[in-house]
């Protein structure tokens, strides 16, 4: 562990609160860019890495929700899986989940009394201090390679790849997920520049699946697949996927890989999601074909069927801003009251909600009435649809405890006519969110896709 000049005097961190302060407190970039602090913390802990099977995801867009298909089908399948994310999610832990539960708060705080005496040690030497996401990689390493031990890793990138810190690793698969020009990314980078970046975390002898479909992209992912000698597995090419339908809740579609194919739903929203569970299912292939991963088909159609993407909140629309978010239960309104101040600032918050009858609502706005201003009771357009009248009832119970003195409350059945008063409510400084059932959203969904398509004509 090398002699920790200075360091063994320190008093320990001696709460999870210090330690996360500690950690987002050291510097957000290194002085140099690459690995190298990276590589002397893993030789300073005994290369712990080299112990675990990493499915590494890089890409644009789609990362997260990639991830999320591929812990879920693992998980569903009799796996146990680390989930390693980018970090702007509610809480510091669900960066570092483990069979879908977070880190607990003491073995985050346990783990970090071990780096710091090491991140003390590098920060004495030319290299500079490492990073605040160079310590949280690090840490995430530790944790899963010596706490819980997973079957495998779902690994995420931070940013690019290349020189990104999660490339510390040897992965058993690689995917990127595709490649887009960022609206972060400098002015003047173009695709193949990106491209090469998230090419990066191509290693040597390792499979690589992506979903890239831009033909200079597809060149520098051919060309970083040959040097390293690694089988490129392409959308469109060894392996592909169709849509077949979308009915409110569930999208279906066909894969068909080199192995075999097969007809696939999920559950999640957007036409991309399609993309992002193909590659996902490419990577379960090459587990299964040559890593001796052992899926039984049901429970991996399942797992794809129930990946959710905890507070997906999808905004269409600027002038009113719309938000759309399929949280139907307490536990989904409980992520959307968390998220909702934390990405948008709003002067009034309008909610319009409509769910089915088969539910117990009490609970989803005992946890969502505090927040709201203009509430618009609406039912979606489906045989179990929740009378809106029987929603009224709860909610006039509930207002007098969890709602603002001065809430709101619209009762309109239709609910296209419902979605016009929600826009008419929405002034520029508020915010408009649709919620509840998915058969609901769906059908808001495709009816405000249509309108600010026409809108913006193009």
């Amino acid at each position: 562990m090398g002699d920790h000049i200075g360091a063994a005097s320190k008093t320990p961190l001696t709460t999870y609160e210090e330690a996360v302060n500690w950690i987002n407190g050291l510097i957000p970039f290194g002085i140099r860019p690459g690995l190298s602090r990276m590589e002397m913390m893993m030789e300073q802990l005994g290369q712990p890495q080299r112990r675990l099977k990493f499915i590494h995801v890089a890409g644009t867009n789609g990362k997260g929700s990639t991830c999320a298909f591929l812990t879920k089908v693992l998980l569903e399948t009799g796996y146990s899986v680390g989930t390693f994310t980018s970090p702007y999610i509610t809480k510091f832990t669900n960066r570092f989940q483990y069979n879908g539960d977070d880190i607990p708060e003491d073995t985050l705080l346990d783990l970090t009394n071990r780096l710091r005496p090491v991140v003390d040690n590098i920060a004495l030497t030319d290299l500079g201090s490492p990073t605040m996401f160079e310590v949280s990689t690090a840490l995430a390493i530790l944790y899963y390679a010596e706490i819980c031990v997973p079957d495998v890793v779902v690994w995420e990138t931070g940013l690019g790849g290349r020189l990104d810190v999660t490339n510390i690793v040897n992965p058993v698969v690689s995917v990127i997920t595709n490649v887009g020009l960022d609206h972060t990314d400098i002015l003047g980078d173009t695709l193949q520049e990106i491209a090469t970046e998230k090419a990066g975390i191509i290693k040597h002898g390792v499979p690589v699946v992506s979903c890239a479909n831009q033909p200079e992209v597809v060149e520098v992912l051919r060309a970083a697949a040959k040097r390293n000698h690694s089988t490129l597995y392409l959308a469109g090419e060894q392996f592909s996927y169709e849509q077949l339908n979308y009915e409110s809740s569930m999208q279906s579609f066909h894969f068909s890989g080199p192995f075999r194919s097969m007809d696939i739903e999920i559950g999640m929203k957007g036409e991309h999601q399609i993309a992002n569970a193909s590659a996902a299912m490419m990577v379960l292939e090459v587990l299964r074909q040559y890593m001796a991963f052992v899926m039984d088909d049901e429970e991996v159609l399942q797992g794809f069927r129930s990946t959710v993407w905890a507070g997906r909140l999808e905004e269409i629309g600027t002038f009113p801003r719309i938000v759309l978010d399929g949280a139907h239960n307490p536990e989904g309104a409980e992520t959307l009251v968390k998220s909702l101040p934390q990405y948008y600032e709003y002067q009034s918050l309008n909610l319009m909600m409509g769910m089915l009858s088969n539910k117990h609502h009490e609970s989803y706005l005992k946890h969502i009435l505090p927040i709201v201003d203009t509430l618009i009771l609406t039912e979606p357009d489906f045989r179990k649809k929740m009378d809106v009248n029987k929603l009224l009832e709860i909610v006039e119970q509930l207002k007098p405890i969890y709602g603002k003195p001065n809430l709101q409350i619209i009762v309109e059945p239709d609910w296209r006519i419902a979605l016009e008063k929600l826009k008419l409510r929405t002034e520029e400084a508020d915010l408009g969110v649709v919620s509840g059932t998915l058969y609901l959203i769906a059908d808001v969904r495709g009816s405000l896709l249509n309108l600010s398509d026409s809108e913006k004509g193009w």
